[in-house]
């Protein structure tokens, strides 16, 4: 499976406006947490996940979320070509980025907050999670 775009949509009228994606489905989601970069570490880099997908909404503000699929988790190439996507909070979309991959979290405004949903049951966290350094792969500017 590739990473991809799960849109939705923004409707607003007299009463406020609603964000939404009815084409996200919770069926196989475990768990969530909602992400706050520092302003001194924008850049939250890079997490590799062999079983967990990782679902990315922005909530407020504004963030890259780059990612590489990984060819060796020992040791991975470190000219893998890294790829990425925006998302803002009035662009109604998610970000799936499915097992195998490693990403990078880039706030691009103050106070931005990302919402993640991941597959993975928290019990089984620590035979997943694998981490690179945070200059390992370029950034997409």
């Amino acid at each position: 499976m590739n990473p991809k775009i799960i849109q939705g949509c923004n409707f607003s009228d007299h009463r406020g406006s609603i964000s939404f994606v009815n084409n996200f489905s919770f069926k196989e989601i475990e768990r969530f947490y909602i992400i706050s970069n520092s302003d001194e570490n924008p850049v939250r880099a890079w997490q590799g996940h062999k079983l967990d997908a990782k679902n990315f909404y922005c909530l407020s503000g504004a963030f890259k979320i780059h990612y590489v699929k990984i060819d060796n988790w020992d040791n991975p190439s470190p000219d893998l070509v890294v790829e990425t996507v925006e998302v803002s909070e009035s662009d109604s979309k998610i970000v799936h980025i499915p097992a195998g991959y490693a990403n990078a979290i880039e706030s691009l405004k103050k106070d931005s907050k990302l919402i993640s949903f991941s597959t993975l049951p928290l019990a089984r966290v620590s035979e997943d999670d694998v981490r690179y350094p945070s200059d390992y792969w370029k950034l997409n500017g």
